[in-house]
C-alpha cells in the first residue's frame, strides 16, 4: 500500500521539483519492494493456462459469430422480405 508522503517542517519550503522527484524516486523503491512478493507461475501452469484462455477466446468468438449470423438472417433477410411485396 502506498503511504502519504507528508513533508517534515524542514522540507515544506523545498522546491516543488525536487519534492516530486523525491515521491516519484519513493515510489519506484516501492513498486521494486511489491514485485519482489509476486509469486509468479513456473512453466506448466503458464502453458496450461495459455491453452485454456485460447479456447476461451475461440469458444467466445464462436458463440459471437452464431449470434451475429442469426441477427443478420433476421434484420437484414427476414424483416426486409416481410416489406417487399413478394
Amino acid at each position: 500500500m502506498a503511504r502519504e508522503v507528508v513533508p517534515t517542517a524542514g522540507e515544506a519550503h523545498v522546491n516543488p521539483v525536487v519534492r516530486w522527484t523525491r515521491e516519484l524516486i519513493t515510489f519506484y523503491n516501492e513498486v521494486i519492494v511489491e514485485m519482489r512478493k509476486v509469486v509468479w507461475p513456473d512453466r506448466a501452469q503458464l502453458k496450461d493456462m495459455t491453452i485454456k484462455i485460447i479456447i476461451f477466446v475461440l469458444f467466445i468468438g464462436a458463440v459471437i459469430a452464431i449470434i451475429d449470423v442469426v441477427f443478420q438472417a433476421i434484420f437484414v433477410q427476414a424483416i426486409p422480405s416481410l416489406f417487399a411485396g413478394h
